[in-house]
């Protein structure tokens, strides 16, 4: 087979229309079968069958928001941290050697095991990781599950 040297391109400049015929023949979505996701269901259903076979129809399920439960956790560490702070601010509050932080109030959910406890902490909250309560109590703190 003879190996075509020059491109189409050299050949047929000149012409107005560069071989594409009268006016806007190789212009408008009209040369590239329409615009967007049209003829997905017709002329390029080959091409959905073979790269986006799950593009149409309903895939799985949604639960409803009310009853997805979205976690907004704290870090113990960045309760220990700011315990003085809240307590400056009126949010926590010192009940004898420790300090008593009701996460709710922070807009939180849930006490995460992350960072280091050095302060005696009684932290009440819906839920904790097991870690969290771990050194919540090995500082000598105190864990009270809120329902």
């Amino acid at each position: 087979m003879v190996v075509r040297r020059k491109k189409k391109s050299r050949y047929m400049r000149g012409t107005r229309t560069c071989g594409w015929g009268r006016v806007g023949q190789h212009r408008k979505s009209g040369r590239k079968g329409g615009v967007g996701h049209a003829g997905m269901h017709k002329h390029f259903w080959t091409w959905v069958v073979k790269y986006a076979p799950d593009y149409f129809g309903k895939h799985g399920f949604t639960r409803p928001p009310k009853l997805v439960r979205e976690v907004q956790g704290v870090n113990v560490g960045w309760l220990d941290s700011e315990a003085e702070n809240l307590v400056l601010k009126g949010i926590a509050r010192k009940e004898g050697e420790g300090i008593f932080i009701d996460v709710s109030e922070l807009g939180f959910n849930k006490v995460l095991g992350g960072g280091r406890v050095t302060k005696r902490l009684i932290v009440k909250a819906p839920s904790f990781t097991e870690r969290a309560m771990e050194k919540i109590k090995s500082a000598g703190g105190e864990v009270i599950v809120a329902e």
